[in-house]
């Protein structure tokens, strides 16, 4: 019996999230149905955590154990022709029976896309299309002030899918807003994230670029620890789940952001 890590990406568009649901259309339903169909028996696997329904995924990480003799290389193959093609698995390796896909997680690192005007069609299911100008220098002033560690309650929420008992307090490592065009990304990382954490922190900052909102006002309602109106859920499909972290150290972003705060 081995402890196996896999990588896998997933178009969350018409999925109901990742955690596994009664009507068995989660990501997670479609993978234990493809594990249990190459291994002939049930096989449970443990995700890094959830992503809600309409949420998508570029580095989702999961680990299940299970005895296979034949290579990666095969077992991809084998999980791969039972599995649709809006789940892809991209990589397999056998572990420490100590890894753990959620518990050994160090940081995780979500962007979220946004489109300024209509997006095509065929884009419109992976970007969140704005009808208004914003003020891009405004959202990432306000976004610096995130960097550190803090009591992240006016971020999350409460219902379906929440933890009552998960400690708000995360240390945020790193925060950036790009614009290409008509395009722009924010990305944010951190030791964790609360229910609907990063979608909260999109719908607040849209409402900074916007101009209903001060960078000001937006660190005062981090600070605050209260949720209030301003604080407004993104919708799912613009956000992505990049990268999750399990070996400690500097993470990539946080070079970026330490340099851009010493630049201000």
């Amino acid at each position: 019996m081995k402890r196996w890590k896999c990588l896998c990406a997933y178009d969350g568009t018409d999925f109901a999230g990742w955690q596994s649901q009664p009507t068995g259309d989660a990501v997670q339903d479609h993978l234990e149905a493809a594990l249990a169909a190459v291994f002939k028996s049930p096989v449970r696997i443990h995700g890094s955590g959830r992503t809600d329904a309409g949420v998508h995924a570029l580095g989702q990480v999961f680990h299940f154990d299970a005895s296979w003799n034949h290579g990666r290389g095969k077992l991809l193959s084998a999980l791969g022709s039972h599995l649709p093609s809006s789940i892809q698995l991209k990589s397999a390796c056998p572990v420490s029976a100590a890894f753990h896909a959620r518990y050994s997680a160090r940081a995780k690192r979500y962007h979220y896309r946004l489109y300024l005007g209509r997006a095509d069609p065929f884009e419109t299911d992976y970007v969140l299309s704005i009808p208004f100008p914003l003020d891009v220098d405004a959202m990432e002033r306000a976004g610096q002030c995130l960097i550190g560690k803090f009591d992240f309650s006016a971020f999350g929420a409460v219902g379906r899918g929440s933890c009552p008992r998960e400690n708000p307090i995360k240390e945020f490592m790193a925060y950036r807003i790009r614009k290409r065009g008509k395009r722009i990304r924010m990305t944010f990382e951190a030791s964790g994230f609360l229910y609907k954490m990063a979608r909260s922190l999109t719908g607040a900052l849209l409402r900074v670029g916007q101009g209903k909102l001060s960078p000001e006002d937006f660190e005062q309602i981090l600070l605050s620890g209260m949720r209030t109106a301003d604080v407004v859920t993104a919708p799912p499909r613009g956000l992505f789940l990049e990268k999750v972290y399990y070996q400690p150290g500097i993470l990539p972003l946080t070079h970026i952001s330490q340099k851009m705060r010493r630049e201000r």
